[in-house]
């Protein structure tokens, strides 16, 4: 089941980004299918060789979906027809890219959705020549990553989900199972708990928690061990949810015990910081800084969060360098770690929104090491 924002939301989002192309100066926006077009338009697109394309044009001229012939009954069954949005349809002798380019007219600069397959975009630029090229993320980001009321809920209802999947893991957590039969048992988890589909499972057990992005393996887990468990899905209405907690096989040992303690310690100040009008990078130093002081900052690979939304990863991104200030309504992870080559590692993370006094955690489940008995 798909489920599409309310038709006022959808014809503000359309509004805003048509202003914002002309604030840019670019004389379209064209939205091939994606988070994107979802975002504007409720169509959850197939993506296909053959073009399909939303044609935002400045404030004024109502927008264009582009679709090949055989997928005009999908688009006039999405909310597109009731947006005010024309659908014109092009046959399989015919050249998409043209009909874009006339819709267009002799804009001077266009703004191609950030996930743009290379084949239409050049696909575009040979059927606009005059036409500079540009990301739509200059346009499209900036109403992205502030979450009205609704997504906010969304999300909120995206991190309860995965917070149920995490409840049910010690259970299925025990020495001499393989990181591969666990993460079964957690993928079909995230379905019966709500989700649409399954994004990703991490299971990284032993040596493999110090690879952030282990995913799962037949490795037998032992007793002693941590294990990274990084989940997340995609509900029904699009909205995604993310959270990371880690697990140990019985006592993993005082050495990783107080690297733990000093990662929880991090991970909540982090999250304690988020105000309106800090900026992101601020955010990062302030986990950076207090593994560093814990003599684990060489092993804090990455940065220390990321946007979600319809995406699992999209702005603001919570990193050195990005000195966007935070705004309410932007909703993003705070997820510090250490990760010791070869030997083991941990991650907490929380998807966190930007209130307007502070942090709102959307995920509720404790962040205490999880010991679970061998």
């Amino acid at each position: 089941m798909s489920l599409a924002p309310a038709h006022d939301d959808l014809v503000g989002r359309l509004d805003r980004a048509a202003r914002r192309a002309d604030d840019l100066g670019l004389g379209a926006l064209l939205v091939t299918p994606g988070p994107d077009l979802r975002y504007l338009t409720g169509y959850d697109a197939v993506p296909l060789e053959r073009l399909t394309c939303l044609v935002v044009r400045g404030a004024g001229s109502p927008p264009v979906l582009v679709v090949p012939a055989l997928e005009r009954a999908a688009a006039e069954a999405s909310p597109v027809p009731a947006l005010g949005i024309e659908i014109r349809t092009w046959q399989e002798t015919e050249d998409p890219y043209a009909l874009v380019g006339s819709i267009v007219g002799d804009a001077t600069a266009v703004g191609l959705d950030d996930r743009m397959w290379a084949a239409k975009v050049l696909g575009l630029r040979a059927a606009m020549p005059g036409a500079e090229q540009r990301l739509a993320g200059a346009a499209l980001s900036a109403l992205r990553m502030r979450k009205s009321t609704d997504e906010l809920a969304s999300l909120t209802r995206a991190g309860e989900a995965i917070d149920r999947v995490h409840a049910r893991v010690p259970a299925m957590l025990r020495p001499g199972r393989t990181e591969a039969e666990v993460g079964r048992d957690i993928a079909e988890a995230i379905l019966e708990e709500g989700h649409a589909t399954v994004d990703f499972v991490i299971v990284a057990s032993g040596p493999n928690s110090a690879s952030p992005h282990h995913e799962v393996s037949d490795r037998v887990m032992r007793a002693g061990e941590p294990v990274v468990v990084d989940i997340g899905g995609s509900m029904p209405d699009g909205y995604c949810s993310d959270s990371t907690r880690t697990y140990a096989l019985g006592d993993p040992g005082p050495e990783f015990t107080e690297n733990y303690a000093a990662l929880q310690e991090a991970q909540w100040a982090a999250v304690g910081s988020v105000r309106p009008g800090m900026a992101c990078e601020d955010v990062d130093a302030v986990a950076r800084g207090l593994l560093s002081g814990s003599g684990l900052g060489e092993f804090f690979i990455h940065r220390t969060g990321h946007g979600i939304g319809l995406e699992t990863h999209e702005e603001p991104y919570i990193v050195r360098g990005n000195a966007l200030p935070l705004d309410p309504g932007m909703v993003f992870s705070i997820e510090p770690g250490f990760y010791i080559d070869g030997r083991f590692g941990a991650r907490i993370e929380d998807i966190v929104a930007c209130g307007d006094d502070g942090a709102v955690v959307l995920n509720g489940r404790p962040r205490d090491l999880c010991v679970v008995d061998a």
